[in-house]
């Protein structure tokens, strides 16, 4: 990568982190990319409103790849002295999505200046973290015949600037749920006149273990209590409404699937049982199953050994979950990890900055990528 470049990406990266913003909020994030990508090359660039992408034109009859960078940040404080540190409270990049679009960035300025023998597409999206950012966008993988998409994500516990790689399925399937349920009002001595959802909230808590377990399931399956909040704070009443709040996640999206009907069927059991007079669902950060593709794993891996990066072969997939599984619905795909260090701090602690000596190894292995037949 030329030191120029680098050294301009590196100082985006740091000015996106100054300036984060959360999901569906990124209006400064996009203008400043889309500033960036309109002063450093002549790409052609599409603005989708919340979103935008960049297009190197190879020509008539070539292959059309995509690279994909998420932009926005996390409801977090930034606690570590940075000199470019957040400035808005709540609000940090955690996940280092500002050091992803930095890395796609850069990736443009190489492929515009350099060229490429196949129509190139820099996507750069929004919302990630809630879900619904690739939703927003996936129209345009078959609006342009995209043939395969790319992506990476920075990652710890990995030994840095390695490229993790890992067929089929990369990362869980997973979504928030909330059961509601309500019954009706009593005074706290007489119990006995009201409706309380508190026993059968706890008889759906206590058949999780059941429902995960592993002789039930053919992967792994998950079911985490997120939050009970059940009544009101006053000892003269007995409850008469309550929610519980879970995360469901699961290697296979069957056995989401599975897991979810059984949550539902079990709390209209419990309902009608005891009298309840409404239970009702909602969901929140709905993720697919992030599938890679044999192939673009492939060329990943060869990619990589010609520009001397190292691939490590990920022995399973990883339990949280990324919306780009939505493209690899769509077309052929891969998503990829670049390690921070294997002690370095995780992603979406307080201790966490992107690592700014990852993006050239990103960039590196996008340009074998864009090379590759």
């Amino acid at each position: 990568m030329e030191r120029k470049n680098l050294e301009l990406v590196t100082k985006l990266r740091h000015e996106l982190h100054m300036h984060p913003e959360l999901s569906n909020e990124e209006v400064w994030t996009k203008q400043r990319l889309m500033d960036f990508i309109r002063e450093h090359t002549k790409l052609e660039i599409v603005d989708k409103g919340n979103w935008f992408y960049a297009i190197y034109h190879a020509g008539e009859g070539k292959r059309n790849l995509a690279f994909r960078a998420d932009f926005d940040a996390l409801p977090m404080d930034e606690v570590i002295d940075l000199p470019h540190a957040s400035r808005y409270p709540g609000k940090a990049h955690k996940c280092g999505h500002d050091g992803h679009s930095a890395s796609l960035a850069g990736f443009a300025l190489e492929i515009d200046q350099k060229g490429a023998d196949h129509n190139i597409y820099f996507l750069f999206q929004p919302a990630e973290e809630t879900g619904d950012g690739a939703i927003q966008c996936v129209g345009f993988i078959k609006e342009h015949h995209i043939d395969e998409i790319f992506a990476y994500h920075n990652w710890s516990g990995m030994a840095l600037k390695t490229v993790n790689v890992i067929e089929g399925t990369a990362q869980f399937a997973s979504k928030g749920m909330t059961i509601h349920m309500e019954g009706s009002p009593a005074h706290a001595s007489q119990p006995e006149d009201g409706v309380n959802p508190a026993f059968a909230i706890a008889k759906i808590i206590s058949k999780i273990p059941e429902f995960t377990s592993s002789e039930n399931n053919k992967g792994l399956v998950l079911c985490t209590v997120v939050q009970v909040a059940v009544g009101e704070r006053a000892f003269g009443m007995s409850a008469s409404k309550g929610d519980l709040l879970l995360t469901i996640r699961a290697l296979y999206e069957e056995e989401l699937d599975k897991l979810q009907k059984n949550l539902e069927e079990l709390a209209k059991t419990l309902a009608e049982e005891n009298g309840i007079k409404k239970v009702t669902f909602t969901y929140n950060d709905e993720f697919p199953e992030t599938k890679n593709h044999k192939e673009s794993i492939e060329k990943v891996r060869q990619a990589a050994k010609e520009k001397g990066i190292e691939i490590v072969e990920m022995p399973a997939a990883w339990r949280a979950s990324e919306d780009f599984g939505h493209y690899t619905k769509a077309t052929k795909g891969a998503m990829v990890y670049i390690g921070n260090g294997e002690n370095y701090p995780q992603i979406h602690t307080y201790e966490y900055d992107f690592k700014d000596e990852i993006i050239e190894t990103a960039v590196e292995l996008f340009k074998g990528l864009a090379a590759a037949k």
